[in-house]
This record gives structure tokens, sequence and C-alpha cells, in this order.
């Protein structure tokens, strides 16, 4: 087994610490310039505070549960390609160079 690690500039945790601070602060900044910039609204829901950032985060969640259930029937095994028809097709394919 290989315990060999990656090594490089992102796979340093003070690098990875660092990304993390500067998104959650970008992440800060957008939500309390929602209550600076002045919206042009228009339907009566985008008056609640936050709004954009509450409706993403509720989409991408949903996006989440979504894909877990879909991951149910459109999963293959590892083999899936790895069977005996790719192998005829790859002879075929030899055959025809000859």
């Amino acid at each position: 087994m290989n315990n060999h690690k990656p090594s490089g500039f992102f796979y340093q945790p003070n690098t990875i610490r660092w990304i993390l601070r500067i998104f959650y602060a970008l992440c800060v900044l957008l939500v309390l310039a929602d209550f600076i910039v002045h919206r042009h609204i228009l339907t009566n829901i985008e008056k609640i505070p936050a709004f954009y950032a509450l409706y993403g985060f509720v989409a991408c969640v949903i996006l989440v549960l979504i894909a877990s259930q879909m991951r149910k029937f459109l999963m293959r095994d590892e083999q899936y390609y790895d069977t005996d028809s790719s192998e005829s097709i790859t002879e075929k394919a030899e055959v025809n160079h000859d």
C-alpha cells in the first residue's frame, strides 16, 4: 500500500485553513451587503433579509438530496464497462486494421 501523501501548495493544512477563512469572510460580506445594497424586488418574499443567501443554501441542499437518491438507480458496478462486449469491439477494430 502506498503511504505517499500528496505535496504541494494546496495540500498544506495552513493553506487550506486560509482559503476557508477567506471563503467564509466573503460569504459574511455578501450577506451584509444584502442589507446595504438597494434591491429592486418584484415579490414580497424578497423582502426577507438575506433571502438570496437562504434561497441558494436551500436549493443546494435540495440538489444534494435529489442527487443522493438518483445515485441509487444510476450507479453502475466498477466492472460495468469491462465486459466481454468491450473486448469484442477491440478485436473487431484490430481485424479492420489488417
